[in-house]
């Protein structure tokens, strides 16, 4: 039982992993940018629709 004492202290902190990063055009930026808009436009259209196989 003298155990209990060890099981409720604070695990020991890890270290950080190096972040990693990538470099990409101001192109592929923008590229990226209106992908994710069209990508929220359709789901919010999407919200408003019928669920496919509807009820018969």
């Amino acid at each position: 039982m003298n155990d209990t004492t060890n099981q409720f202290k604070k695990a020991p902190k890890r270290k950080k992993e190096k972040a990693r990063s990538v470099s990409v055009s101001p192109e592929m930026r923008q590229a990226y940018a209106d992908l994710i808009k069209e990508r929220e436009e359709r789901e919010a259209y999407a919200q408003h629709l019928p669920a496919e196989g509807g009820k018969r």
